[in-house]
C-alpha cells in the first residue's frame, strides 16, 4: 500500500509535466522550426517585415546578410535572423 501511494503522489507532476510539454514546449519547436524554413527560403524580390517594423523588398541576399530596398533608391542592410516575416513576393 505504501508504494502505491507514492506512485499516487506522482501521477499529478507527471501529468503537469506531459500539460507543459504539449501547451509550451512542442508549438515553441514547431515555430522554431517553421521560422528557420522561412528564412532559409528567402530570395530577392520578397517583400518582407523586419522584426523592427521596417518594411522592404530583398534586393541581394548573402550568406547571413539580406539587402532590403525600403524605398526608392535607399538600401538598408540587414541580417536575416532580423527578417520577421514574407509578406508577399512582388512580381
Amino acid at each position: 500500500m505504501n508504494q502505491n501511494g507514492a506512485l499516487m503522489q506522482l501521477v499529478p507532476f507527471v501529468a503537469v509535466a506531459v500539460i507543459f510539454y504539449f501547451l509550451l514546449i512542442r508549438p515553441q519547436q514547431k515555430q522554431l522550426k517553421e521560422t528557420k524554413k522561412m528564412l532559409e527560403a528567402l530570395k530577392p524580390g520578397d517583400r518582407v517585415i523586419t522584426r523592427g517594423g521596417l518594411i522592404g523588398v530583398i534586393s541581394s541576399i548573402k550568406e547571413e546578410e539580406v539587402e532590403l530596398e525600403i524605398a526608392k533608391g535607399v538600401k538598408a542592410v540587414f541580417t536575416r535572423s532580423a527578417v520577421g516575416a514574407v509578406m508577399n513576393a512582388v512580381k
